[in-house]
């Protein structure tokens, strides 16, 4: 089976000419990140943040665990973000890190991309970020969920040059 890729042309600013090109990464520099990946995934594990239970009953508004987890996380990027923008770091190439300002506009594709990933969320019963750590707990069953994620991220790639941003 083969996938052919529509060639569309199109103008590269300096922005983007770093994401067609980005800079050469070598393996070994990359295994920080999957060791801090693997204890992360090994903590949303033993939290019972990926368990399906937790899930369903915070959709059914049923218990705070979920809410109290995610409102911490929520308070610890804004925290994390505000450090970030008065120290002003720089990432591992040099770049400055800085967060582009959002046009809201009517915030139509917020609301409908938002529902999209609820609505994936709640009848799965998985957030797509721990989807691996639970292919690799064990639930296998997960294995599809994470294979038509990845479907769908290549779909919205695919079409993204035709969609309004």
């Amino acid at each position: 089976m083969t996938i052919a890729f529509r060639s569309r042309p199109q103008q590269i600013s300096a922005v983007d000419s770093r994401r067609v090109n980005p800079p050469q990464v070598r393996p070994r520099s990359l295994i920080p990140y999957v060791v801090m990946g693997t204890l992360f995934g090994i903590i949303l594990v033993k939290s019972e943040v990926v368990s399906w239970y937790r899930i369903q009953e915070m959709f059914r508004f049923e218990s705070f665990h979920m809410y109290g987890v995610l409102g911490s996380a929520f308070f610890t990027a804004f925290i994390s973000l505000q450090v970030l923008k008065r120290v002003k770091l720089n990432s591992r190439t040099g770049e400055p890190i800085a967060l582009p300002p959002k046009a809201l506009g009517r915030g139509y594709r917020y609301w409908i991309g938002g529902s999209i990933f609820g609505i994936g969320w709640a009848l799965s019963g998985a957030c797509p970020g721990p989807l691996f750590a639970l292919v690799g707990s064990g639930i296998t069953v997960y294995l599809m969920t994470a294979i038509t994620a990845l479907l769908g991220t290549w779909t919205y790639g695919y079409f993204r040059p035709v969609l309004p941003h």
